[in-house]
């Protein structure tokens, strides 16, 4: 197994951007930012690299926590290093987790954890935040991780991977035991430095969220305002006509 931690120093942020929820509302220090790379055929076989992380506000980093499989052993072992972890962010007050299309992980973790008779409950431990579900709120337009990362001014370390191939990837290490031995060690870099962007970015997605997001609703509201501003001259001038209206002659008097 390789666990891997990574501190990632960022820049001071402003709370006055950061998403803010219905009833909710959490500072990223309160949060987790979590991501799979996972293998699933017809049904979830293995998680291949857990990764999360979370901000840590007095040294102003962002802690990152990895575990990678490197045989079919480990699909086990990972499994009880993931509840472990959220155990522990628990009893740190982290209240909730953000992820990108997150029902797609949950999923594959639940019925992983279900299968080997692992006891854990999201629902009663975390609340969740979906960053796709929460573009589409505002949006009603649904959009890829990639290219909000675009929308961000976010420039993504390393190249990018498709979930085929990772899944192609740890397909072989399941089926080879001695697969990921033979595997490069640049192969093995480029998959944990994918997954790293994955939830770093979220973090910054997070926190400059109304730097993009919410300039368009402005707009939108804008135009809202002056269609009411419209609709507040029309009735001026239905309200003059109205005055204007001889109800004897049954007709418009023009002044």
């Amino acid at each position: 197994m390789i666990i891997r931690e990574n501190n990632v120093k960022v820049e001071k942020f402003s709370d006055e951007f950061m998403i803010k929820l219905e009833k909710r509302k959490y500072l990223p220090s309160e949060l987790i930012f979590f991501d799979l790379e996972h293998y699933v055929y017809k049904k979830p076989k293995c998680i291949g690299v857990f990764g999360a992380c979370e901000f840590n506000d007095k040294k102003n980093e962002i802690l990152v926590t990895q575990y990678m499989i490197e045989d079919r052993d480990e699909a086990v072992d990972i499994l009880y290093l993931a509840k472990k972890y959220f155990i522990k962010m628990k009893e740190l007050g982290k209240k909730a987790i953000v992820t990108f299309s997150g029902n797609n992980d949950f999923t594959v973790i639940n019925y992983l954890f279900k299968q080997y008779g692992i006891e854990y409950n999201f629902n009663e431990e975390y609340d969740s935040i979906d960053i796709q579900k929460e573009y589409e709120k505002n949006k009603i337009s649904s959009i890829g991780l990639k290219n909000l990362e675009k929308l961000f001014d976010i420039i993504r370390e390393g190249e990018v991977i498709s979930g085929s191939n990772l899944a192609k990837t740890f397909h072989k290490v399941l089926k080879d035991k001695s697969y990921f031995k033979r595997m490069p060690q640049e192969k093995i870099e480029k998959i944990l430095l994918y997954n790293e962007q994955d939830v770093v970015n979220l973090y910054h997605i997070y926190i400059n969220w109304k730097k993009y997001i919410f300039e368009d609703i402005e707009e939108e509201l804008l135009d809202d305002f002056e269609n009411v501003l419209e609709d507040d001259n029309n009735i001026n001038e239905i309200s003059e006509e109205i005055n204007g209206f001889d109800y004897e002659s049954k007709s418009i008097i023009n002044h």
